[in-house]
């Protein structure tokens, strides 16, 4: 990266340093700015090809643009008997008040009692645009249907959990990005005892961070690429880690050639030929890993693969532009008050030679009692359940739309407030109402007429079509309402003539779990062989390419087992959504080999001059610091997507956190190295390596089998 004289190094390092602080000052405001282009609206991440939303795009034509539905639930107050007669008549007319609000898109329906008297359901169809104003029409909503009395009011549908869902996203940028952060700031600190070296780094994924969502937000805005709160916040995590990831690689690195040579100038040199192909490498299993999520039939993972891809790709160009132009110019001071002093080059921290002298000692004994544990764990990664999240625990925390929805399902069926939507021919409008009125399970099955309300009046015909609303007995999330959903297909389909197809919230929960399955086929081979074919390339050998695939398998399985325990023992949840076990394979996959790219490079570089079992002990020693830190650093930032109230988020951040912990300090630390040191040079088969024979020093008698 620098020039041969010194005059020209100087010059180009504060060219680079300028650049870098020309896009953190004019691209920083765009990581604010992605909510604009942003989407959370779940409807746009159907699969493409499912039946469920064959039905959404036949569904528009009943409505040019489909009222957002805000369901009113009165209930009686605790204690007291059945609601009066006249309750459903002022709950009408509270409704109908409502008529002349600018957000309200059309006539909201009468009110209607519940089978035991004790509660009374309406709705209010929104106008579907409206998007920060929402909460403040709900409130309005809940003033008019207060003049009920003897009632409670919530509000359930649709609207009502789109508002809550806003809500948990609102102040993403700023709240996400300060917790990981200050995660980030603190734990540098404590490591590293440094000054102004935590700072250079952050500041470097900073502006890494600013020149993505830049990218990113350029490319949504030309509807390129697509972004949601989901995506947004990963995207935040994932740069911010990533970005100190490879920083902490670098800076370790420099160090060590500063306590070797007094020129900073031939040390940062040094630092990135013997750094630059392994951040590279790095980078791009990481990359490629997300891209191969475009492979999915399921428009939310397609949305994360390019954006995921063009935050690693801004991470690896902060590391090897901005870091080393701010190194050189701060020199040792940026490692200020532990500056880098002269010493016995490749000793590391006493831990680490103490890891590495057991694994030197025993390297059998190392990796089977260490494959033992990891087997142990991964042996309960089936019992994750990977069926969705139901719907009362979608939020975290105690969601408004939540509590509705209970109370509605608790006085009426267990599908009211999201029918199942059937389209079908108008000629076989009865034998498909009959269909599907006789199915288990399906409470009862109406035609939705002109007026939008299903049994309103004459049916609404659209190019032919007609549309059937039915409400199923269970709720709407459970097992049995997904099962219903496949005999209503079955039923409706078996009607001659009528091309029926079988829409809805709970069909398009049971079509993205088996999308998932399916995508989950697909892509784990790809990623798998993209990174081994990386690492080919990268290591010059095939034995331990495999080796490092089949470990950070190993990993992955073992934290879904012990996922699986935790999520269902401790945290309490009745399902895990159904992308969760691919995001976890694509990060911990892509990320645990990230670590073991680190090892395993400086492990060959070793060997090259001192032998595998000393390349080994030499690689661990001196690696084992930056890697642990970088692993440490990579999970808090993770961890920190908790701080959004949603499930599925809490639940990525625990699955990557945990397995991110255990590939550093186990795997990386204690099974690769065993087994590479257990193998000997027959680890770079077919490479030149293997050829070679080792040092006599580094092999005394006996010690293999140890």
């Amino acid at each position: 990266m620098f020039g041969s004289t010194r005059r020209t190094g100087w010059l180009l390092a504060l060219v680079v340093l300028l650049l870098w602080l020309g896009v953190g000052g004019g691209l920083g405001p765009f990581a604010g700015r992605l909510g604009e282009v942003a989407t959370n609206d779940q409807a746009a991440f159907l699969p493409e090809s499912a039946e469920s939303t064959r039905v959404l795009e036949r569904q528009r034509a009943f409505q040019r643009e489909e009222p957002l539905p805000a369901i009113v639930v009165w209930t009686a107050d605790e204690g007291a008997g059945p609601l009066p007669e006249a309750a459903a008549g002022e709950a009408s007319g509270a409704l109908r008040s409502l008529a002349g609000d600018a957000a309200v898109a059309d006539e909201p329906s009468p009110a209607l009692p519940s089978d035991d008297g004790r509660a009374l359901q309406g709705v209010v169809p929104l106008d579907p645009e409206l998007d920060e104003e929402l909460g403040e029409v709900l409130d309005r909503i809940v003033v008019a249907a207060e003049r009920v009395p003897g009632t409670s009011v919530q509000v359930a549908g649709p609207a009502a959990s789109q508002a809550d869902l806003s809500d948990a996203f609102a102040g993403i940028d700023g709240l996400l990005l300060g917790v990981a952060l200050l995660t980030v700031l603190l734990i540098l600190l404590l490591v590293y005892r440094s000054v102004l070296l935590p700072l250079v780094i952050i500041v470097g994924a900073v502006f890494a961070l600013a020149l993505a969502c830049a990218v990113v937000y350029a490319l949504a805005d030309r509807d390129v690429v697509r972004v949601d709160g989901q995506v947004q916040g990963i995207l935040f995590i994932l740069v911010i880690g990533a970005a100190t990831d490879y920083a902490l690689l670098l800076t370790a690195r420099f160090r060590e050639e500063l306590t070797a040579r007094d020129d900073r100038w031939a040390a940062m040199r040094v630092a990135l030929r013997r750094s630059a192909g392994t951040i590279v490498a790095s980078g791009a299993t990481v990359a490629l890993g997300l891209l191969a999520l475009l492979l999915s039939d399921l428009t939310n993972n397609r949305a994360l693969g390019p954006v995921g891809a063009i935050g690693i790709g801004c991470a690896v160009l902060s590391a090897l532009t901005f870091l080393p132009a701010a190194l050189v110019l701060l020199g040792r001071a940026a490692y200020w008050p532990a500056r880098p002093r002269p010493s016995a080059g490749g000793e590391g921290h006493p831990v680490w030679r103490r890891v590495a002298a057991l694994v030197d000692r025993a390297p059998r004994r190392v990796w089977a009692v260490t494959l033992v544990a990891l087997l142990a764990g991964a042996a309960f990664a089936p019992t994750l359940n990977a069926k969705g999240v139901p719907l009362d625990e979608i939020f975290v925390n105690d969601a408004p739309s939540v509590a509705a929805q209970e109370a509605l399902s608790e006085h009426f069926p267990g599908g009211s407030g999201n029918p199942t939507v059937v389209i079908a021919e108008a000629h076989a409008l009865d034998a498909v109402v009959e269909a599907a009125e006789a199915t288990d399970g399906v409470a009862s099955a109406a035609p939705v007429s002109a007026s939008g309300r299903p049994g309103g009046g004459e049916p609404l015909v659209v190019d032919g079509r007609v549309r059937v609303d039915a409400t199923l007995t269970d709720a709407a999330d459970s097992d049995a309402a997904r099962e219903t959903v496949v005999r209503l297909r079955a039923a409706v389909h078996a009607v001659d003539g009528a091309d029926a197809l079988v829409g809805g919230y709970t069909a398009q929960q049971y079509d993205t779990q088996q999308t998932a399955g399916e995508d989950r086929n697909v892509i784990v081979p790809v990623v798998l062989a993209i990174i081994l074919l990386i690492l080919i390339g990268l290591l010059r050998s095939l034995v331990t390419p495999l080796l490092l695939v089949a470990t950070v398998g190993l990993n992955f399985l073992t934290t879904l087992g012990v996922s699986a325990l935790v999520f269902q023992g401790l945290f309490d949840f009745g399902g895990t959504d159904s992308s969760v076990p691919l995001y976890g394979f694509v990060f911990l996959v892509a990320l645990g080999v990230d670590y073991n790219i680190f090892l395993m490079s400086r492990v060959r570089e070793e060997a090259g001059e001192h032998g595998t079992r000393e390349g080994v002990r030499r690689g661990l020693t001196s690696t084992g610091g930056v890697i642990t830190s970088a692993g440490v650093v990579l999970a808090a930032t993770f961890a920190a997507l908790s701080v959004i109230p949603l499930a599925f988020l809490v639940q990525i951040a625990f699955i990557v956190a945990f397995g991110v912990l255990l590939d550093t300090l186990v795997v990386r630390s204690l099974l690769v190295p065993a087994l590479v040191r257990d193998l000997g040079p027959r680890a770079w088969w077919p490479g030149a390596l293997a050829r070679r024979a080792e040092p006599s020093a580094a092999e005394p008698s006996g010690a293999r089998g140890r």
